[in-house]
């Protein structure tokens, strides 16, 4: 048995296998240990916002997120004691937080609101969707038919304005039903922000959204009715051939600017509020007004721009504006710079939606319920696991045949939660029911590499390679059946079976091309005499 087990582990296809379940634990980094809470975002001019905290990136990993250990020395293990100890703080009182990368004083109000937002700390990377985390989903489609830019543009501008409020934890995407003759052909919009109420997200989808532009108090002009065009295009926009990029120290800068056209009710404006400014000059040698131009949104401010001396007093309807990037390399300065440069333009176009969208439907879940739907999950898959070991052992005799089986399940799971993880897929019901689809097809597979290496047992010559190479061919058949079968649902259905139709198909791939050519070669080397 030792020789074999050293002949198993010396095999190819099962190093390829170890290697990818091994990257997979890393991926998912599980610590079923930690303690604490989270915090899911940060409310602007909040007390946790003046003192330096910040709300974590979209894109940033579970377990990457910023969790509060202590408060007053106190420590914070979950949820429970979280909102327990914020109950008994004092208003207008001074609070002590410690987390996981820092310390802060922070200042109560007169709410002992700090202006955070908080759940249960994550315990690995896989990221849950809305049906097991908690939030609402919003389901969006245009009035009338858009192009992919437009749509690009409109999911951009619900980005922003979402960010601005401090809902970061979201995904937004495109969906669209088939084609006709197979479907409808409308496109959607599908908003999913974890954390939020129902209300919350009505209110603020619902609104035009006011871009509005100010020198001191003043109003200059406002977004979609006082800016006629913003340029996008790479002739008048783009990082700035008079100034481009240069090295400052140990990082460089670089230089982005693009037009924007004004009407001509506000560049008489622009000129009135302008011809009584100074003129001052900056470290650099650059002329510009005393007073910037002052960007809102929905009345917060986001960004502040230099006004060039050379606009004093002027009513000009086509203006630059330009902004900077600033990186290690001149390479990532550039980057930076035109997603700056791209975050101007869709925060100048927001309230100025290329189309009109109304919400088609609604959801709310719970996280209570998402939290009791993972513990059945949990033991129905135990349970439906054990019950496929014990059928298999019951039709071959052979524990080590189950055990290889069940070991080879766990595998594709495991690797499958280590794909989700690392591409930062959510976890929902349609994701679930991809998974069990995919284990299901593999059990199918598993019991045909079996019969076949089995069924050599009763021929007087022992050919492997051949009976296994024909179960590999049936298996093949199909995989590919299955993934063209995926492959409508992939746009189908307004995207709620999208992640379905992706897990499926990672799922599978997965078994077909590791897990079950490793289960085939140990199965072999173990059956074999």
């Amino acid at each position: 048995m030792k020789r074999k087990l050293k002949k198993i582990f010396k095999n190819a296809r099962v190093i390829t296998l170890l290697i990818f379940i091994l990257f997979a634990v890393i991926s998912i980094h599980p610590d079923p240990t930690k303690q604490g809470v989270a915090i899911r975002n940060v409310l602007s001019n909040s007390s946790a916002s003046f003192a330096g905290m910040i709300p974590p990136k979209p894109t940033g990993t579970p377990m990457s997120r910023e969790v509060i250990l202590s408060i007053d020395n106190v420590p914070i293990k979950d949820i429970q004691d979280y909102y327990g100890k914020i109950d008994s703080l004092r208003q207008n009182s001074t609070v002590y937080i410690q987390t996981n990368k820092g310390d802060y004083s922070l200042k109560t109000s007169e709410k002992t609101d700090l202006g955070l937002i908080v759940y249960s700390a994550p315990t690995s990377n896989i990221r849950k969707g809305l049906d097991l985390e908690g939030g609402t989903r919003v389901l969006l489609q245009p009035e009338e038919k858009i192009s992919q830019d437009d749509t690009n543009t409109l999911i951009d501008n619900m980005k922003q304005r979402l960010n601005v409020y401090g809902l970061s934890d979201l995904i937004i995407r495109e969906a669209n039903d088939l084609p006709p003759p197979l479907g409808t052909g409308n496109q959607y919009i599908i908003v999913e922000i974890a954390g939020a109420t129902k209300e919350e997200v009505s209110d603020l989808l619902e609104k035009q959204g006011k871009f509005e532009a100010r020198i001191g108090n003043e109003t200059v002009f406002i977004g979609g009715q006082d800016i006629k065009s913003v340029c996008r295009s790479a002739d008048c926009a783009g990082i700035d051939p008079q100034q481009g990029c240069g090295a400052s120290g140990d990082t460089w800068m670089c230089r982005f600017r693009f037009s924007i056209t004004l009407s001509q009710e506000s560049a008489k404006k622009q000129a009135d509020l302008t011809r009584n400014l100074d003129i001052i000059t900056n470290e650099n040698n650059q002329k510009y007004l005393e007073k910037p131009l002052i960007l809102l949104l929905d009345d917060t401010e986001v960004d502040q721009l230099n006004i060039g001396s050379d606009l004093k007093g002027r009513a000009v309807t086509d203006i630059q504006i330009s902004g900077s990037g600033v990186g290690l390399s001149r390479q990532e300065a550039a980057l930076n710079a035109l997603k700056n440069m791209k975050r101007l333009q869709t925060i100048l176009l927001t309230g100025s939606l290329p189309v009109k969208i109304r919400i088609e439907k609604m959801d709310t879940i719970s996280p209570i319920l998402g939290e009791e739907f993972i513990k059945n999950v949990i033991f129905i898959a135990g349970l439906a696991i054990l019950s496929v070991a014990l059928v298999v052992f019951v039709r071959y005799r052979k524990i080590k045949i189950s055990l290889t089986m069940l070991i080879t399940m766990l595998s594709e799971v495991i690797i499958l939660l280590g794909v989700a993880s690392l591409i930062g897929w959510n976890l929902d019901l349609a994701a679930i029911a991809g998974i069990i689809i995919a284990v299901g097809t593999g059990v199918d597979h598993l019991i045909i590499i079996t019969d076949e290496t089995l069924g050599g047992q009763t021929q007087q010559i022992y050919d492997w390679k051949k009976r296994l190479k024909r179960a590999l061919f049936i298996i093949m058949a199909a995989y590919f059946t299955t993934v063209v079968a995926m492959l409508p649902l992939l746009s189908a259905g307004a995207g709620i079976l999208r992640g379905f139709a992706i897990t499926t198909i990672i799922g599978v791939s997965i078994g077909v091309f590791i897990a079950r050519p490793a289960y085939a070669a140990i199965i072999e080397i173990l059956l074999k005499d």
